[in-house]
């Protein structure tokens, strides 16, 4: 009995032991899948198809007998593979869901799904594409898949883009299909927003440079719409009251991005009520953090309603050159070419010494920056951000960290632009409010000031800084001149024969302005004296010429005062102002001059022609007094 009981015991065991062991075993079978296991992208559907794959070594007069079940063709994908791999494709027709229930449901069926269209990332086949790590270092080939910026209007406010042909004006090669919206020349006060300069169409090029063409360089937003806008002369100087201007004038003319690669002149509430208008009306507004290396942001960046942008070079540090502050929002490639010139951003533009030659030129600067986060920002609304504010937050919540630094810090904002990952957090920031995704360290309350009915000119304002350079130029020639001659010296000066020259040479004939509508004829007797002679002789539009822009006139003129003493007066005004459009010249960095071979040249050359000037009006008034 005790036997039997033992081995009854031990075949119950055995049996338990068995039966856990088949428990703790592995299920290797597939699941069968329902649609919510299988997310997918309805647009990437091939329609009308399906893929089933069934369990390998499926004979043939099976996988007959389920085709005719199911009422559908099949045909095995590859001729190669298919027959071991099992993989069929299939036409269907009626109601997908409940045919894949159907065909999941058969224990030869492994899978069985919507034949997809899966394409590989976007590659431009621009030439110079693999030199642009700057669209590499923001993700623009994932960001090209789901927008390239289609149709948004984006309004390039700087020194004009070299978009057409036009008198001595020529359209850069790279540009040539682009798509482009009607501008203002609010330099010139004429539809011709051409570019004088070469800043205008380097930054437009980021933007929107014409891509996938075979030619040259990419651009952010290729498919966008680009707006020329000149406020910024061929030396690359502009007013506030042009800027503001031009800032309404895009705003009221469809723009729905305005890039300013542009800033310094402090603080001017004509344009920052300018800025809030644009915004007010949806526009998003993008500026550059400024060049200057130190803790302040320029403005335009740094009024409420701007979005202020910063550079890192191709290693993602910030850039060397690159201002920062409390009112930096993100940062993007500009470029540090202390690590060469590779470390640029390249950009088809135009030759400064030759307005009808094309060059590709690396460029640094906040300047080259801006221009990512406003081709973003097209990108953004392209694929359906309706407000500025979507726009910044879709930016901000998906900007990458930058130099280790979590959330928004002074020297990077929030940190640095990813344009795909900014498009993919678009619905997010579309829904929510941008403080609730953001860590506490890094929320920011987004409030705008209301717009103030404030008027600017329409008329391109008198730069009356050059008359303050005059004004310096002539108390340094007063400090020269012995006291005994500085009481004659001054009664010249209150005379009509030198203050009109001078004021004719440093800001045009200004009081033009109120008793004349603006036409081709104001416009150039308001430029000052070497500017007006530079289009008079050159052509609108045309580098200036080194022999305008030097004391070439004032010393012709001052052989002739030597015998006819009334024009000695004349000459010591009009020497004052040439040498005072010089040195303003040389203080705002002005491009290469033409003929020069060399553009560095131009930096000794207007120095050295101011201070003949400056001889020149000594000499004249010493004498006229």
């Amino acid at each position: 009995m005790r036997k039997l009981l033992i081995a009854t015991l031990a075949v119950t065991l055995a049996a338990c032991a068995r039966d856990a062991a088949k428990d703790r075993e592995v299920d290797l079978s597939r699941p069968s899948y329902v649609m919510a296991d299988l997310p997918d992208d309805p647009a990437a559907r091939v329609p009308g198809r399906i893929v089933v794959d069934f369990v390998d070594g499926t004979t043939k007069a099976e996988f007959d007998a389920i085709e005719t079940d199911w009422g559908i063709d099949l045909e095995f994908n590859s001729q190669e593979e298919g027959p071991q791999s099992a993989i069929t494709v299939g036409a269907y027709e009626g109601d997908l869901d409940e045919l894949l229930t159907k065909i999941r449901a058969n224990p030869k069926v492994e899978a069985a799904e919507p034949l997809m269209e899966v394409k590989s990332s976007f590659v431009p086949n621009d030439p110079m594409y693999p030199a642009q790590w700057n669209l590499k270092l923001i993700n623009m080939e994932k960001a090209w898949e789901i927008s390239r910026g289609k149709g948004v209007v984006v309004a390039v406010l700087d020194t004009g883009i070299a978009w057409e042909n036009h008198d001595d004006f020529v359209q850069v090669p790279d540009l040539g299909s682009q798509k482009f919206k009607s501008g203002w020349d609010f330099v010139n006060d004429d539809a011709h927003a051409n570019d004088d300069h070469g800043h205008g169409t380097h930054v437009a090029g980021t933007i929107a440079q014409a891509t996938n063409n075979g030619e040259g360089v990419a651009g952010v937003a290729f498919e966008a719409t680009l707006m020329p806008v000149k406020v910024l002369d061929h030396f690359g100087s502009g007013n506030t009251a042009d800027i503001a201007d031009a800032i309404r004038w895009a705003a009221d003319n469809g723009a729905q991005v305005i890039n300013m690669s542009l800033g310094g002149g402090g603080r001017s509430a004509v344009m920052e009520n300018a800025v809030t208008y644009a915004r007010a009306k949806g526009v998003v507004v993008v500026c550059a953090a400024g060049n200057g290396g130190r803790g302040v942001v320029e403005y335009p960046a740094a009024y409420p309603g701007s979005f202020a942008v910063a550079a890192v070079g191709p290693d993602g540090l910030k850039a060397p050159y690159s201002s920062w502050g409390k009112e930096l929002d993100i940062a993007a490639p500009g470029g540090n070419k202390s690590q060469g010139e590779a470390a640029g951003v390249v950009q088809n533009t135009i030759d400064p010494q030759d307005l009808s030659q094309a060059v590709y030129a690396s460029y640094q600067g906040t300047s080259m920056a801006t221009p990512h986060v406003a081709g973003v920002a097209a990108l953004l609304i392209a694929a359906g951000a309706k407000t500025p504010d979507q726009v910044e937050k879709a930016i901000i919540i998906s900007a990458r960290p930058a130099a280790g630094t979590r959330g928004w810090s002074d020297q990077y904002g929030h940190g640095l632009i990813d344009a795909e990952g900014a498009l993919k957090a678009l619905k997010k920031a579309r829904a929510a409010d941008v403080n609730e995704l953001l860590p506490p360290e890094a929320q920011l309350a987004i409030e705008r000031p209301a717009v103030n009915d404030v008027s600017v000119y329409s008329y391109r304002a008198t730069n009356w800084t050059v008359f303050a350079w005059a004004a310096a130029f002539l108390a340094f020639v007063l400090l020269t001149l012995g006291r005994k001659e500085r009481p004659g010296f001054l009664n010249v000066l209150v005379t009509p024969g030198f203050l009109v020259p001078m004021l004719l040479a440093t800001v045009g004939a200004f009081f033009v302005q109120k008793f004349a509508d603006p036409n081709a004829v104001t416009a150039a007797i308001t430029l000052p004296l070497p500017d007006w002679l530079n289009r008079i002789i050159f052509g609108r539009g045309a580098t200036a010429n080194p022999l305008v822009y030097s004391a070439l006139l004032p010393g012709v003129l001052g052989l002739f005062a030597v015998k006819w003493k009334g024009l000695r007066p004349v000459v010591g005004g009009l020497a004052i102002g040439f040498a005072a459009i010089l040195g303003y010249a040389l203080w705002s960095h002005a491009p290469a001059l033409a003929w020069l071979p060399f553009t560095f040249l131009a930096i000794p050359w207007l120095a050295l022609n101011g201070i003949i000037c400056l001889f020149i009006a000594r000499a004249m008034l010493k004498k006229a007094s």
